[in-house]
């Protein structure tokens, strides 16, 4: 038996459930891990609520770090004792589980179990975003939103180490101070400043090549009016709820715009891309250039304190569930 939680109906905090679970031994080109950290992430509300259907009852968390107790059979790349990682396999609220082996990698010894399960989701995030979706290159002055929120504080130091300027969003005074320490040269509190008519000014009018939005509604469309014309728009989240009745006229209309919305799966669904994308962000994690600041941790237990400190947005940088 293993400790898990599990939504056996959608709703809010309190539908997610702690209990014993029975384990199978792990199946063909499966790996059985015991679980040292599991990263929370805005997705696994999405899950809980509904909004990202999934076939009940489910355990949540797409996220976490520990070691191999067990393979199945075909299982040539992962032994019993290895430190992995992974970032794009549902099922991570729990003890221990059973996991399919494409969807791990190596965990290599200078990163702790900790910060790589606060930072396989966000940071490959944060990989696909600032290095394939729109690549930010030196002297570029690119825009992101959340900049206090746990993608937020890896694209700010990652994009400031690819030698942008970094213009972040926050949602109150007390996460200005956070951002500025993560790389972002300035920050706007968009709920108490215009941000487009700040954007214009620190930007002399020229706008931003590329506006990285995972807030959604309430930041939708001014984000479009910060982008240059032909910079593009990606939408990679709905923090505030999602973007409703997209019509694709506003690109014209705000300078012959692109938009894309892509997702995590779509970049490191392949295995020899996730691969790619991992050793990308750990080589910038351990060199120090990317520090991953976990500021909130929870017992697996409680995790529906941490939903709801996460839905009342009252967490900054990355929250991690220590079974």
């Amino acid at each position: 038996m293993a400790k898990m939680i599990r939504v056996h109906t959608v709703g809010g905090p309190e539908a997610l459930v702690y209990e014993d679970v029975e384990l199978a031994p792990p199946g063909p080109n499966e790996v059985r891990i015991k679980q040292k950290a599991v990263g929370l992430n805005f997705i696994d509300v999405y899950h809980r609520t509904g909004l990202y259907p999934q076939p009940m009852p489910f355990t949540p968390g797409s996220e976490g770090a520990g070691d191999v107790v067990a393979v199945g059979s075909g299982v040539t790349e992962f032994k019993p004792g290895d430190r992995v990682a992974y970032g794009t396999a549902i099922g991570a609220y729990a003890e221990e589980r059973n996991i399919p082996a494409a969807n791990l990698v190596h965990l290599p010894a200078a990163i702790s179990y900790e910060t790589a399960a606060a930072m396989m989701l966000k940071g490959l995030t944060a990989q696909y975003l600032l290095r394939q979706t729109y690549v930010v290159k030196p002297g570029d002055t690119i825009l992101f939103h959340a900049a206090a929120g746990g993608v937020g504080l890896i694209a700010g130091q990652w994009a400031k180490h690819l030698g942008a300027t970094v213009i972040g969003t926050v949602g109150g005074p007390d996460k200005i101070k956070l951002a500025k320490e993560n790389g972002y040269d300035y920050v706007i509190d968009y709920k108490n400043e215009d941000f487009v008519a700040r954007v214009k000014e620190i930007t002399g009018g020229k706008l931003c090549p590329v506006v990285y939005d995972g807030v959604g509604k309430t930041t939708f469309p001014a984000s479009l009016d910060c982008i240059r014309p032909r910079g593009l728009f990606v939408s990679f989240g709905n923090a505030s709820g999602p973007v409703d009745a997209f019509n694709l006229g506003l690109l014209a209309q705000k300078g012959s715009l692109f938009a894309t919305r892509p997702t995590l799966f779509g970049y490191a669904g392949q295995r020899d891309a996730l691969i790619a994308m991992a050793k990308d962000l750990f080589e910038v994690v351990a060199s120090g250039a990317v520090k991953i600041p976990v500021h909130h941790r929870y017992a697996l237990k409680d995790v529906a304190d941490a939903h709801r400190a996460l839905e009342g947005r009252q967490t900054t940088g990355a929250s991690v569930l220590l079974p």
